[in-house]
């Protein structure tokens, strides 16, 4: 038995095989959940499917999380299939690549409105049409993912680590709101992992170079370690969680020099 044996689970985010959305649904799928995953357009369609296929994941639909009538046809469908819901992961961000190399001072503010919007709003979106569904189970849980340069200014990530940090912030709010109906609401921050989104930062080989020297377990995270902690947050084992940013960076946050 795992330890999400019988739930059913919604990824949102995956992109390929390199993604950390990827590591948590096959994570999921090998602890016992029904795991569901969406896709942004035809080109990650093309992505998604096969991947769904490997961890025989239902492809539940298109979805753009600055489209709400996207939002209400996957969560109407997850209603048909299944009911309710009991697991959510948002793994979901984007910055224009300008602003993750030029300075935080140029930021336009049409781009700052449309990475506030897609990185951290659309956790509030998902987590409102998802109350219903998990409500109906009795309690759900909900993950995101966040970064360290939420909380510490980290060269080359600007307007990234505000859109984190307001997503950090989203986090406990919605703990506060959703948790009555026993559902939790907590963010992993997950060390430098070589994905889609990171190939935009500027010498982000240099970031995951002073991970592994100086890190307490003196390596990089590897991506399973996202997927085993998402799995133990998500599940039961962790009741008593919510509202919390859980590091899952080698150690690498808690250094001063």
């Amino acid at each position: 038995m795992g330890i999400v044996q019988g739930k059913r689970a919604l990824v949102v985010g995956v992109a390929n095989d390199k993604s950390l959305a990827w590591q948590i649904a096959q994570t999921l799928a090998k602890e016992g959940a029904e795991v569901a995953l969406t896709y942004q357009g035809e080109v990650l369609e093309k992505r998604v499917r096969p991947l769904a296929a490997q961890i025989d994941a239902t492809v539940i639909g298109e979805l753009d999380v600055t489209n709400d009538a996207q939002i209400e046809s996957v969560f109407a469908a997850l209603k048909e299939k299944w009911g309710g819901l009991d697991l959510l992961v948002h793994a979901v961000a984007f910055a224009e690549r300008e602003n993750l190399r030029d300075r935080f001072l140029t930021v336009s503010r049409e781009n700052f409105a449309r990475s506030m919007e897609i990185s951290a709003y659309s956790l509030v979106a998902l987590a409102r049409a998802a109350e219903p569904l998990m409500e109906a189970c009795g309690g759900g849980s909900i993950i995101t993912l966040t970064y360290l340069g939420a909380v510490r200014a980290i060269p080359n990530y600007n307007m990234m680590g505000v859109a984190k940090a307001a997503l950090e912030a989203c986090v406990r709010y919605l703990s506060i709101d959703l948790g009555a109906k026993n559902i939790r609401v907590n963010a992993l921050s997950a060390g430098p992992a070589r994905t889609l989104s990171s190939s935009a930062i500027r010498d982000f080989h240099t970031m995951t170079h002073q991970v592994e020297e100086r890190s307490p377990l003196r390596r990089g995270m590897k991506p399973e370690e996202v997927g085993t902690m998402a799995a133990a947050v998500l599940s039961d084992f962790s009741s008593g969680v919510t509202g919390q940013t859980i590091y899952v960076d080698v150690g690498f946050n808690i250094m001063g020099f």
